[in-house]
This record gives C-alpha cells, structure tokens and sequence, in this order.
C-alpha cells in the first residue's frame, strides 16, 4: 500500500550574491529599483514538495507514490526518480510548459530575492485522486490552488485518510476555504508561523481544529513539535544536528516521517520522533534531497537519539 502525495516538482535554481542588498538597494528610490547583481556561484538542485517528500519517505523504506505535473525539461529530474525506485505513473509531463522553477538568490546576511515560476504546476489539477490504485494515506501539499482544493475533495470522497499540508500554499486561500480543507482532512499539519495564519484567517481555535480531525500536528523548528490526537497532547522533541547548514526541505522530510507512521501503523509518540529525527539529518546538508541512509542506519540513529527502537 502506497502513500499518494499530491504536491510540486521544481528545480531549485540558487545564487549568491558576495555582497549586502542592502549596499546596491537606495530606500529612497525603490520606486524606479533597477538592479543586477553578480552571482558567480550557481547550483540547481531538485525540489518541490511532492519531490521532497516522496524521496525522504523512499529513503526510510516507505513507498511514496507522487502525483504532479511538470513541464518539457524534466528529464534529469525523471532519471532521479528512477535512481532511486521512485515511480513515476502519476507524474504528467506538460510539453508545452516548463517544470516549476524557483530562483533564489541569497546575500551575504542570508537574505534571499526569491522568485518562483509555476509552470506546470497550473496543470496539477488535471491529475485525479481516484486513477491511483491501492493508496492507504494521502497528503495534499503546496501545489496549484485548484489541484490542492480539488485532490482535498476527492480525497475526502474515496474515504482515503490524508494530511492536509498547506505549507507556502496558505496565501492563496481564505479563510473560509482554509477551514473546508480542515472539515475535509484526517490530519493537518504546519509550521508554528503557519498554524497562527490559519487561526487568524479561520477564528479556529487549537481545540476547534483537533476536535475537526484525528491529528493536529504543529512544528517549532529546534524546539520540536505538538501533535494534538484525540485527547492527547505528545509534545516531540527535536534531535540536536550534527550541523545546521540548510533549512530548506526540513518541513518536507518531517512530513515524509509522518506518512511512514502512519504507512506503519505506528503510535503518535513514534511516528512523531521519527518525523522529528528526519527533519534534524535533513538540516544538515545542503540542498533538500543531497543526504542519504538506509533503512537499518536510520534505525541506529533513532535508537541513539531516543533510546528505543520500533
């Protein structure tokens, strides 16, 4: 049994500028900005939610099932895939479009310029739950606004239990729309900056949304995560890294932990450990599919980090 993960492919396209925005930036006269900077460092590196998911998950043992859409240029991206055992029969090529592209371009105080070209996510929509056969779980990530409202619903109606993850997804929906998807999912699952958003935008409190679905799950960085199931409360602790050099893609494997579990059938306090330790070997490297384990190594290290195994 597979776990269907509904989000984006991109190629993460990432620049540094060796000096300050600020230096080349005139507060005064950002109304005519006209600006080039020089970025002699460049690196691509594969990403997108549904990307960095399904490779995490591969990566414990689990089997990821991706549905997308991505443009004309994906083929390294596709050999990837096929390096490492991850299927590609719900992944539908745009000819007509480029796969998603963010370009990032980060300065010496770690700010970042970011833009972020869609491209054939716009498709996503044209994906349907109900072509995917013998899922267990589900999860809707950051993707095109109608393929995250409409994979919600057809989720919802072939009774498959799945996470609601709306990541950097949350500015394209109001409130109303943000408390369907909660009405619609089994699990839900934020950041801590995320979780405030949609409070704000919905009027849900903490006890409204638990009491909505089985699992709240609520992420704080180092200082672990909230998993809020019944009438339980797990606080899990975060795992100290061996370095923290990127964050990027932590929230991405912390999810694919979460599916494991629950492909597992495992309890709360494991399954939120597991997403946990994910998270802390993902900081550690740049890039969000460049780490690397087996199954067996990851057991050893959970077992170190928490002093049991499963």
């Amino acid at each position: 049994m597979s776990a269907l993960i509904c989000g984006s492919f991109a190629y993460d396209n990432i620049m540094v500028f060796q000096d300050r925005f600020k230096n080349h930036i005139l507060p005064d006269q950002v109304h005519i900005l006209n600006v080039s900077f020089l970025v002699p460092e460049m690196r691509r590196q594969f990403g997108g939610c549904a990307g960095n998911i399904a490779y995490n998950l591969k990566l414990l043992g689990g089997s990821p099932l991706p549905m997308a859409t991505v443009g004309s240029d994906f083929g390294d991206y596709a050999e990837w895939l096929d390096k490492h055992g991850i299927p590609q029969n719900h992944i539908k090529k745009i000819d007509s479009e480029f796969t998603g592209q963010a370009f990032i371009t980060t300065d010496l105080d770690d700010n970042q310029i970011t833009a972020f070209h869609p491209g054939a996510m716009q498709h996503a929509h044209a994906n349907k739950v109900a072509d995917a056969n013998g899922v267990k779980v589900g999860i809707v990530a950051p993707d095109g606004r109608d393929a995250m409202l409409q994979h919600a619903e057809q989720f919802a109606e072939a009774g498959i239990p799945f996470v609601f993850d709306p990541g950097q997804g949350m500015p394209m929906f109001n409130g109303e729309e943000l408390a369907h998807f909660v009405d619609l999912a089994t699990y839900v699952t934020l950041n801590d900056y995320e979780w405030q958003l949609l409070r704000d935008r919905t009027g849900l409190s903490e006890n409204q949304v638990a009491e909505r679905v089985e699992a709240l799950v609520v992420t704080r960085g180092g200082e672990g995560s909230d998993i809020y199931a019944g009438n339980e409360h797990h606080q899990i602790p975060s795992v100290k890294p061996e370095a923290v050099n990127d964050p990027t893609g932590c929230g991405d494997a912390y999810r694919a932990g979460l599916l494991y579990g629950f492909e597992q059938d495992l309890d709360w306090p494991t399954t939120g450990r597991i997403a946990s330790l994910m998270g802390s070997i993902k900081i550690s490297h740049h890039g969000t599919q460049n780490h690397s384990f087996t199954p067996e190594e990851f057991k050893e290290q959970f077992q170190k980090a928490f002093g049991y195994t499963y």
